[in-house]
């Protein structure tokens, strides 16, 4: 091969690797390097790029999904599962999965709460930690439910006063007359 073939081809090459480059900076995980390349640095190059965009893709892919089933559909305990990956990938997966799972067992536990309420248990608190609005939330629920309980207390207190209280009125009435 003479210089100015391998000057054509080393352009190609360029230019391919410049074309996955810049859809992957506008968010296109689709494409890769497809020409042919030569000599062990092209080579190396184009294993990396296609590598990463693979890694991408999966990731982006796996995050998707997650948001999708936990967000929109309300399946909890959804996780994002990206195979081989490190550094920065590895800790936005495992945030990801983190974020699910806190997500998760919160809802759980108002869900669990609000549960026992409609059946009428009112001895049950939410107990998950919590933060921000939802530690807010909880807060709420388990004022609430707290208040349910005591007006409970004090309802059924008042209706034993009431239902004993014809009995004695009665034995007051035979002690008014007795006496």
């Amino acid at each position: 091969m003479d210089a100015l073939e391998e000057l054509r081809l080393l352009k190609d090459q360029v230019r391919d690797v410049s074309r996955v480059c810049n859809a992957v900076a506008t968010g296109d995980l689709t494409q890769k390097i497809t020409v042919p390349v030569q000599g062990d640095l092209m080579v190396q190059l184009k294993k990396v790029i296609n590598t990463m965009v693979d890694n991408l893709g999966h990731f982006a892919t796996e995050v998707t999904r997650v948001s999708r089933d936990v967000g929109t559909e309300g399946k909890l305990g959804a996780q994002a599962h990206v195979e081989d990956v490190e550094g920065t990938w590895r800790e936005l997966t495992d945030e990801v999965n983190t974020l699910a799972a806190n997500l998760t067992t919160q809802v759980r536990g108002i869900a669990a709460l609000t549960s026992a309420v409609a059946k009428g248990d009112l001895s049950k608190q939410i107990d998950v930690d919590a933060n921000g609005e939802i530690l807010d939330l909880k807060n709420t629920v388990n004022g609430m439910v707290l208040r349910l309980r005591t007006l409970a207390v004090e309802v059924t207190r008042v209706m034993l006063e009431v239902r004993g209280f014809p009995f004695r009125l009665v034995w007051r009435l035979r002690e008014g007359v007795d006496g």
